[in-house]
């Protein structure tokens, strides 16, 4: 559940948000409805870089909770201000060090997100990249499970996690992405400039993200069950990235 505080209800209160320059995480917006109020809506959205998702009264209904008037206008907030991609990589270039990035294709549990910036900070990576829609933003309860590691971790919103690698491959990095059917992580050359991929919790990563992947990393496995959680998946192959960078 998003913590009530940085949920924004109604009409009014979304329109007052944007003009009062609120960092908008998401907007959801009940398919149907295009009057005066939500043409606005619509307007200060695109202003502020915000694509609506549209969805159905039900899940509105969901969202605002029992006797919630949501006036089929929903917004989040985020907990922190983004950073951008080009952020990241100055900041690896002030460290003078190879740039080593997280990329989170959909991660909808803020349990997990929160848990792996904390990783990415702890392995010393220079940022993170997050999905813009279909995925958890920076919540209040991603900013208590990264237990302070959001505060001096850089993340980027993007559009399309794709066409960010695709970019991002220009600058020199190389890509692996986790997934059960790939290489093992150990028979992998993981130094250098490197983004590790990260897919969502039920579906991993997206066929069209990893077909720009660069390496398949699988994790061995030897228990009776197929899987381990994405943020413990990610943990495990991100310090085999860290103790590759060490040799």
């Amino acid at each position: 559940m998003r913590d009530e505080q940085f949920t924004i209800i109604g009409r009014n209160p979304v329109i007052e948000a944007f003009r009062a320059g609120k960092a908008v995480d998401r907007l959801f917006l009940q398919d149907g409805i295009h009057d005066g109020p939500v043409s606005t809506i619509i307007r200060e959205a695109k202003k502020a870089g915000i694509k609506p998702e549209f969805v159905k009264k039900e899940r509105l209904d969901e969202i605002a909770g029992q006797g919630g008037s949501h006036q089929g206008v929903i917004a989040y907030l985020a907990a922190f201000h983004y950073s951008s991609v080009p952020e990241i990589l100055d900041y690896a270039r002030s460290k003078n060090e190879s740039p080593f990035i997280f990329i989170l294709d959909g991660i909808e549990d803020p349990h997990n997100l929160g848990a792996m910036i904390r990783t990415a900070n702890l392995a010393g990576a220079h940022g993170v990249i997050i999905r813009e829609r279909r995925a958890v933003g920076l919540t209040s309860t991603v900013a208590k499970t990264s237990a302070g590691a959001l505060e001096h971790t850089r993340v980027a919103k993007v559009t399309n996690i794709g066409q960010t690698i695709e970019e991002l491959k220009k600058e020199g990095l190389w890509f692996v992405c986790a997934d059960m059917g790939g290489e093992s992580m150990y028979r992998l050359n993981l130094k250098g400039a490197i983004g590790l991929v990260i897919g969502n919790e039920g579906e991993g990563v997206s066929r069209l993200v990893k077909e720009k992947c660069d390496m398949i990393a699988s994790i061995p496995m030897f228990g009776d069950i197929d899987s381990l959680n994405a943020s413990v998946a990610c943990g495990v192959l991100a310090y085999e990235i860290v103790r590759q960078r060490l040799n």
